[in-house]
């Protein structure tokens, strides 16, 4: 620990005696290294934050397959280069309809979108609500990881509590194909 010099240093003047002065001195130099030494335990022991890992439920290939509200459904395709097609509820109606659309990953692209579709979900009168809708995400061979991570991050944004990363039907990559 700090230890205490206490030097007497004497001061003199001609013929007149002075009381003896104590001048107190502490090494600080213990004190110091204990400082370091604390700061070099809490930095090494200390975590700043732990990562957070999405848990992703995919269903086994023997599963029964689910059945699904139409109203419910919004499946988006990827295709790549920051771009999406998506339509809600079922394919051959979407398509005959021409109800396939075309959308990005901005906040006033796909983010919009689904919280469109929670507000309609919300105001109908489903037991489950906006917690009802089923987001199907469908990717083409060549859209890129950076594509399948922004559609992930849109559905943690947005609260979407059910979700599923599926196959591309070959109607549907087939019409993407005739639209590029």
């Amino acid at each position: 620990m700090a230890s205490i010099d206490l030097s007497i240093k004497e001061t003199r003047r001609r013929g007149v005696k002075r009381q003896k002065k104590i001048v107190p001195r502490i090494d600080m130099t213990p004190m110091v290294d204990l400082g370091f030494l604390l700061i070099a335990f809490f930095v090494m022991t200390a975590q700043l934050s732990d990562p957070v890992v999405v848990k992703l439920n995919m269903p086994t290939e023997k599963g029964q397959p689910m059945d699904l509200a139409n109203s419910d459904a919004l499946t988006v395709l990827l295709t790549g280069n920051n771009n999406a097609w998506y339509y809600h509820g079922d394919w051959e109606k979407a398509e005959k309809e021409n109800a396939i659309f075309k959308t990005n990953f901005s906040p006033d692209g796909l983010r919009k979108i689904i919280i469109e579709k929670k507000k309609r979900l919300a105001a109908s009168e489903r037991k489950e609500g906006a917690d009802g809708m089923m987001m199907l995400i469908k990717a083409k061979e060549n859209a890129d990881y950076k594509s399948i991570v922004d559609i992930l991050d849109e559905v943690m944004i947005n609260a979407v509590k059910k979700y599923a990363l599926i196959k591309l039907e070959p109607e549907e990559a087939d019409w993407i194909r005739n639209q590029q």
